[in-house]
């Protein structure tokens, strides 16, 4: 059974920092691209950053310069560092897998494994 857990997240202050966990278990982690998405209140959940299997990465033009994804393919975890939060960064924040599609184009439509969230909330 496959299973992506979420973990790190929490109320902080603008400026702060975060650094959010996924922890796969069930697959074959190297041979997935992973991605973070996250959803705000009333809003449809978005892409935010990708990495593939070949630790190529990428962001969301919102959070280029402050978030860093990476992942430890020896312990089956994908990371977000995510720096300078701002009150918009405020969502719960998926993790999730796919064993086809490009990290470059990566949305949440048809992706093979969700996670089931960490709450993100940035205070002003």
């Amino acid at each position: 059974q496959v299973q992506l857990v979420e973990s790190g997240g929490g109320l902080v202050q603008a400026g702060d920092s975060l650094r959010l966990s996924c922890a796969a278990s069930g697959l074959p982690f190297s041979l997935y691209t992973m991605g973070w998405f996250r959803q705000a209140p009333g809003r449809e959940r978005e892409f935010v950053a990708s990495i593939s299997r070949s630790i190529g990465r990428y962001y969301a033009d919102s959070v280029k310069g402050r978030f860093t994804i990476s992942r430890d393919n020896a312990k089956n975890t994908m990371y977000l560092q995510m720096n300078k939060l701002k009150p918009e960064d405020t969502a719960v924040y998926y993790c999730a897998a796919d064993r086809l599609k490009s990290a470059q184009a990566m949305d949440p439509a048809g992706m093979d494994y969700w996670g089931k969230g960490t709450l993100v909330t940035v205070s002003s």
